[in-house]
């Protein structure tokens, strides 16, 4: 029997975020996570995300929510509606963490933690060494990783796939088996099917020789760290590199500077990254011309300009978002709106709603066609659309603009440009204060 606590130190009253996608994996680590709940009064939190390109997923959310009511596991979902980009497993990947994230937030939660296992490490060392990658990238990922007020945790890294599936059969946890991890066309798909079943026959607990690899990668990349971070103080003006100076560095010094820059926006995952991205790179910084840009996996552009060299994100391609707010989400555009006690400003970035006057929740999504809104101080209504004219926001930053709404359709606010006749004066009655960051 697999005891969760064995290997990973829990403490009282943890707040518990799961990824949990009704497989074999998530599902048990649900039902390790319930046999301890009541040793350390954990408080566990059900994230689901339907990907919506199978017709077995709504079947699959349904059931887990049925599972959460009879464990007293509160429970949260969402459907990606649509994709817009080329990579669907990295789309899908950003939108999951984002709502993970927001979940987190909410519950205000210690832990998210997912059922990545030993085979997943494998898998992804593998496919990092074939594509290419720094020290950080060949290690795959960590049990535990720092996110802003948190921790991403993977306690099950040191199992196999079949461990616990065993585990399942032993405790009669139900599970779904996504079929479309059976294809040859996904890469990792494929490493899945042929090669870690050599490995495994040649050591079936090569998963941990993988995992003690993977440590000590870690444990080197401290030192380079270190190392890099003495580069970056000498080289970076204003969160931008000066070539002229990053020239001087070492050329292993340089990359691991560049990585550090690219972690912003890929955070742990860096397998979206390889060694053609990297030389593409430093050919734009080492070349002639002054000014000049490279498009980036996940919508990240690098860009040079004379003597500075920056990534930034392109936030014209992130697709559209719809969000039930409760008291806080961080937002796409690098944004927040937060619910707050008290604020002592009547700016467009503050909003004072009366709950009487409209139906909760709120929602937090990008505009649509046709949206309207009462503006504050003016008869009848106004298009969203000639207000972001009227305020000139410039069309790149249009689509990804944050809108609140009320249940019933009503716009109450323009988060930093508009109030809407819902506002209310600090003088009037309110009972809901929200903030814009």
């Amino acid at each position: 029997m697999i005891r969760i606590d064995d290997y990973f130190t829990f403490h009282k009253n943890d707040k518990i975020v799961v990824g949990c996608s009704t497989g074999p994996d998530s599902m048990a680590l649900v039902d390790m996570l319930l046999k301890i709940r009541d040793r350390y009064n954990l408080s566990i939190i059900i994230s689901h995300v339907n990907h919506n390109v199978r017709k077995e997923s709504y079947k699959e959310a349904e059931f887990l929510k049925n599972y959460c009511e009879l464990n007293n596991i509160v429970f949260e979902s969402m459907v990606i509606e649509e994709y817009g980009d080329d990579n669907f497993h990295n789309e899908a990947r950003n939108i999951r963490y984002q709502f993970f994230d927001n979940i987190v937030k909410k519950y205000e939660a210690n832990y998210l933690m997912t059922a990545h296992h030993g085979d997943d490490l494998m898998e992804t060392i593998l496919m990092r060494i074939v594509r290419g990658s720094n020290l950080a990238g060949y290690s795959g990922f960590k049990m535990i990783v720092e996110q802003d007020g948190y921790n991403i945790v993977r306690p099950l890294i040191s199992f196999t796939k079949k461990q616990l599936m065993d585990y399942d059969l032993e405790n009669h946890v139900p599970y779904f088996i996504d079929k479309s991890n059976e294809k040859d066309k996904y890469t990792r798909n494929r490493y899945r099917k042929y090669v870690l079943p050599f490995l495994k026959s040649e050591d079936e607990d090569v998963h941990l020789k993988f995992l003690k690899f993977s440590n000590t990668l870690n444990e080197s990349c401290k030192f380079i760290d270190k190392v890099t971070k003495n580069a970056i103080k000498r080289c970076i003006d204003n969160d931008k590199i000066l070539i002229d100076k990053f020239l001087d560095e070492d050329v292993f010094i340089q990359k691991e500077i560049l990585y550090f820059f690219l972690k912003n926006y890929y955070q742990d995952d860096l397998i979206l990254i390889n060694d053609k991205h990297i030389d593409l790179i430093l050919r734009l910084i080492n070349g002639k011309k002054a000014n000049g840009t490279i498009n980036l996996p996940n919508n990240v552009i690098a860009k040079r300009e004379y003597n500075y060299f920056y990534f930034i994100k392109d936030i014209d391609v992130i697709t559209s978002y719809e969000i039930e707010f409760d008291k806080f989400v961080k937002l796409p555009n690098n944004h927040s709106i937060e619910l707050v006690d008290s604020v002592d400003n009547n700016s467009n970035n503050v909003c004072r709603l009366n709950s009487k006057e409209i139906l909760l929740p709120l929602i937090v999504r990008t505009r649509r066609m046709g949206d309207k809104m009462a503006v504050k101080g003016l008869n009848g209504t106004k298009k969203v659309k000639d207000i972001f004219i009227d305020k000139k926001i410039i069309m790149e930053e249009r689509d990804s603009w944050p809108i609140v709404l009320d249940s019933s359709g009503n716009v109450v606010w323009i988060p930093g440009i508009k109030k809407s006749k819902f506002d209310k004066k600090s003088t009037e009655e309110y009972d809901i204060i929200l903030k814009y960051n």
